[in-house]
């Protein structure tokens, strides 16, 4: 991709993206994700009402009529992106291919820190981690995210979630806000994943193609392994080879669900051709 075509996706992403953040999804984002407590502001005349605990008594003696200290709700957060970059992410039947998808959440997300002033990093992985963008604030911040995020190529095409959840917990001291967007088609996290969650407000976007879902009958298909490169050569009559595929893929998404819901975090699911705002929106209306 030469630079004039990416920073053109790139400004095609952020006028779709920064609109949904502006309109729909800044407000929810601000009451989901509390800030880390309260902080003084200022102090005012007492008003019938206030909290008597509140009066500030040097102040009132000071001016001989009762004053009270105003209290701020301490705003600023981290929020880590966690993407997949593994070779299932390049997957698509529908309009879309996952990997579209991710960045399209991911910038969505990206956008509402951005409007209530957190800080925002980027971990890409696989089997290993590819890249880490160390939070940070601004838009041009957001802007090299959805470059990255675009135009990543990885070193590799497999995937381990608890190597990138390992990473995360080394490099992230502070609670921090996560999205984890993968399709999870993996396993052996779920330790890791209850270690992470311990500090951290993680949710997993679990970004699929209804395709994936079970092997339809074709005859005899070579398929390629999107991960391993590996050609095979599948008979998909064969009823047991449809059965064994379609068990291998809902035992991994039930995983997934068990092992995020059971260290306490949220999980939410999009399907390539179905809106991710409705997904999104949803999720933030339920933990608001």
């Amino acid at each position: 991709m030469d630079t004039k075509e990416l920073l053109k996706k790139v400004r095609k992403i952020e006028i779709k993206t920064r609109r949904l953040s502006d309109h729909i999804f800044g407000g929810e984002y601000h009451s989901t994700f509390k800030g880390r407590g309260m902080t003084f502001s200022e102090v005012r005349q007492y008003q019938f009402g206030d909290d008597v605990r509140n009066i500030d008594w040097n102040v009132t003696a000071r001016y001989n009529e009762p004053f009270v200290k105003v209290f701020e709700e301490e705003r600023e957060l981290t929020m880590m992106l966690v993407a997949d970059v593994s070779g299932s992410e390049f997957f698509g039947t529908d309009q879309q291919l996952k990997s579209e998808v991710v960045t399209e959440i991911a910038a969505t997300l990206a956008f509402s820190a951005l409007q209530n002033n957190d800080k925002i990093g980027l971990i890409l992985f696989s089997d290993g981690i590819e890249l880490y963008i160390p939070p940070k604030k601004g838009k041009s911040h957001v802007l090299r995210i959805i470059r990255e995020l675009l135009e990543f190529k990885p070193k590799s095409k497999k995937t381990d979630v608890a190597q990138a959840l390992k990473f995360l917990s080394g490099v992230m001291k502070k609670k921090a806000i996560v999205f984890v967007l993968s399709d999870f088609i993996a396993d052996d996290y779920q330790d890791t994943m209850k270690i992470a969650a311990k500090r951290h407000d993680i949710t997993g976007i679990r970004i699929y193609d209804q395709r994936e879902e079970e092997i339809p009958s074709l005859g005899i298909v070579q398929m390629e392994d999107e991960e391993t490169g590996e050609l095979l050569l599948v008979n998909t009559t064969s009823r047991k080879v449809r059965n064994s595929y379609a068990k291998y893929y809902r035992d991994r998404v039930a995983y997934y669900k068990d092992s995020f819901t059971r260290s306490g975090a949220g999980v939410i699911d999009v399907r390539t051709d179905e809106s991710y705002v409705k997904k999104l929106l949803g999720y933030f209306k339920r933990r608001g």
